[in-house]
């Protein structure tokens, strides 16, 4: 079975899966009580214990955000690295290449 059927295997399965479900919210919910979006809740309430549930929601989403934006700015970083890391790489190689170069034209004229 090559790739293609394999994958339009696997989604006919997924789709009769879900054809046979009938609470989809059921089946699901082990999943989103397991979501880091409980976990902004459950710190939003311990940061703020009196707050009204519009607030802890607003207070999540605050959580939620800040932590996708500190992963984004830590990416970022890792990449600005990595790219600096490679171009002193390759700079190095080209400045090696030259000094072998000219190591060898000094020794064949001479």
């Amino acid at each position: 079975m090559n790739t293609n059927e394999r994958s339009m295997q696997m989604r006919l399965a997924a789709h009769k899966s879900w054809a046979g479900t009938t609470d989809r919210s059921a089946r699901t919910a082990a999943a989103r009580k397991a979501s880091h979006h409980t976990r902004f809740l459950d710190k939003a309430r311990e940061l703020h214990p009196d707050a009204s549930e519009a607030q802890i929601e607003a207070v999540a989403e605050s959580l939620r955000k800040a932590h996708y934006t500190e992963l984004a700015l830590k990416s970022a970083q890792a990449r600005r690295a990595k790219s600096a890391a490679a171009k002193a790489t390759k700079r190095r190689r080209a400045l090696d290449e030259l000094a072998e170069y000219a190591a060898g034209k000094s020794s064949a004229a001479a």
